[in-house]
């Protein structure tokens, strides 16, 4: 066992004093040592719960034979963190926690990890501790919360508070009615209700094979997910036994699936950004080509909020991850079986797997043949954009505008509350990408307020910044190069006229060669917004979007 190195032989005598003064016994020295790293947090509703799923994890592992450890890892919370500068912090924690499981994990030379996980961040930046220790290894994603209820009003975190604050600005609804759904819309631990970037990153770790069969759809205060995070415990024990690492798991072959699944179910599209980061930490060869390449193969056979009323607990109902691995497997050849940690084949997992096909369509009959998201390319994105296509009206698919330019969220944002957006704009959004915000903010508080105001189909918005997986209208982000590298966003001025096309997969501004020549001789990208602190490392050292904003 890895665990040999700081608890057998005579020079390891003090360490197995500093073992047993943490309550380990003589013969818990002789089992193999699992970590639990734990994203528990009073802050962040996705991981209030997971003091409980310790418990069951602890459980699990001592019932399999091994003896378990807790330690801890940060949670940023994007809902709270959205629209104010600690939203900069989000996408750099990703990485933060993928160090400070690979520092504890090989400092103590645990044999083995269950990872606990939930929220937008976390869930990759396990996914990329994984791929990098490559020691036997299962996440456990803390699951969605129950759905919001008012007055008999469906709620979601987006419906109901985002894209309320909206409707209230235009007098649809009155401050009453407002707060009623501001108390209402999130009643339970649990991450947010849609496939937004938190449930689809767990749902691609389930595609993945990373963790057991329903526990990306579970929710957070039911039983199943209980006995998902005790079973979980168990079988690290057997993946310890069998020496089953994540490298035998995550390969090309099941990025590709995972690249797949998203593009079927229409997730987020920061998915993109940790597809490829987890791809990288793997060293193996995938890129925004292969993202490209499959969604013009790949039909959208999913549709859930915020593409349509359908939340998480309706997907679970439906089958979950099972029904959408069945139907891949059967009518895309693209889509390869293997084994994962459940140390069975996928095949075999949803043989006899349920379906509801009004919810999970066969492939034959998809919602449409368009996928969930697409790469926009042009002379704005010559490197490529992201756009979530299930989350646009079709209406809107070719969207020609005049733009109305912004240096930051909080610029457009007054823009937007002071009614200066009007029908036939887009709104540009620059420096806020990985190294301009730093870090790379979610646009979900103007978007949203776009939506609430009425111009979710008649306005458009484009930003080197991203969004969060509950955006929707016409939308595009990840813009690379972004401003800060000398971007052509860099160098759009107000009125200038912008054509998104999804068709054609067209994000062009219609000003000449010449003329943009002309302007980036005088064109200087601004300094970095923050001077000190984490955030001017981060700076300092992250790549594009189109890479995956990897350090």
């Amino acid at each position: 066992m890895r665990s040999d190195n700081v608890k057998k032989g005579l020079a390891r005598t003090p360490h197995r004093s500093l073992l047993m003064a943490t309550g380990v016994s003589k013969e818990g020295l002789k089992k193999p040592f699992i970590g639990i790293a734990s994203s528990f947090s009073d802050l962040v509703p996705g991981h209030i719960g997971m003091r409980d799923l310790e418990r069951q994890i602890e459980k699990g592992i001592h019932s399999g034979g091994g003896q378990s450890f807790i330690f801890g890892v940060p949670a940023v919370c994007d809902g709270i963190a959205m629209g104010h500068d600690g939203m900069r912090y989000s996408l750099p924690s990703r990485d933060l926690i993928a160090d400070c499981i690979e520092t504890v994990a090989n400092a103590h030379q645990l044999d083995g990890l269950v990872l606990l996980s939930n929220c937008d961040k976390i869930t990759p930046a396990m996914l990329i501790a994984a791929a990098r220790l490559n020691i036997p290894t299962i996440i456990v994603t803390a699951g969605p919360m129950l759905d919001g209820e008012s007055k008999c009003e469906k709620l979601t975190m987006i419906s109901g508070s985002f894209e309320a604050v909206g409707k209230y600005r235009e007098g649809v609804i009155d401050e009453n009615r407002l707060l009623e759904l501001e108390e209402a819309s999130c009643p339970s631990a649990g991450s947010c209700q849609g496939l937004y970037t938190a449930n689809t990153m767990a749902c691609l770790t389930e595609v993945l094979g990373m963790s057991l069969p329903w526990c990306a759809t579970s929710a957070a205060v039911s039983s199943h997910k209980r006995r998902i995070a005790f079973e979980s415990g168990v079988q690290i024990v057997e993946l310890v036994r069998q020496d089953k690492k994540p490298l035998d798991i995550i390969s090309k072959d099941t990025l590709r699936n995972a690249i797949i699944a998203d593009l079927a179910m229409g997730g987020s599209t920061n998915s993109f950004l940790h597809i490829l980061a987890v791809a990288n930490a793997a060293n193996i060869d995938i890129t925004l080509k292969d993202f490209e390449e499959l969604s013009h193969e790949i039909h959208q056979i999913v549709k859930l909020d915020p593409s349509s009323s359908i939340t998480m607990s309706g997907f679970y109902q439906a089958g979950g991850i099972n029904a959408v691995l069945k139907t891949l497997l059967r009518d895309v050849p693209l889509f390869k079986d293997f084994i994962g940690v459940s140390l069975r084949s996928t095949s075999e997992l949803v043989k006899e797997a349920y379906v509801d096909k009004n919810v999970i369509h066969p492939y034959s009959e998809p919602f449409t043949t368009k996928p969930g998201l697409g790469i926009l390319y042009g002379n704005i994105a010559p490197e490529g954009s992201v756009i979530k296509i299930s989350a646009v009206d079709e209406s809107c698919y070719e969207f020609v505008g005049k733009a109305k330019v912004f240096d930051s969220e909080e610029e457009a944002m007054s823009a937007l509350e002071n009614d200066l957006i009007k029908a036939g704009d887009v709104i540009v959004i620059r420096y806020e990408g990985p190294k301009g915000g730093p870090g790379m903010r979610e646009m979900l508080a103007p978007t949203s307020l776009l939506v609430g105001k009425g111009l979710g189909t008649k306005a458009a918005l484009i930003t080197d910044g991203r969004f969060s997986g509950g955006t929707r209208g016409i939308c595009v982000g990840h813009i690379c190069p972004e401003a800060a590298n000398g971007g052509v966003i860099g160098l759009i001025k107000d009125g200038d006229e912008i054509e998104i096309d999804i068709n054609k997969r067209i994000l062009n501004l219609h000003v000449s060669d010449n003329e943009l020549e002309e302007r980036r001789k005088n064109y200087i990208p601004k300094d970095c917004k923050v001077k000190s602190g984490y955030l001017t490392k981060y700076a300092k050292i992250v790549q594009d979007a189109s890479h995956g904003a990897i350090v």
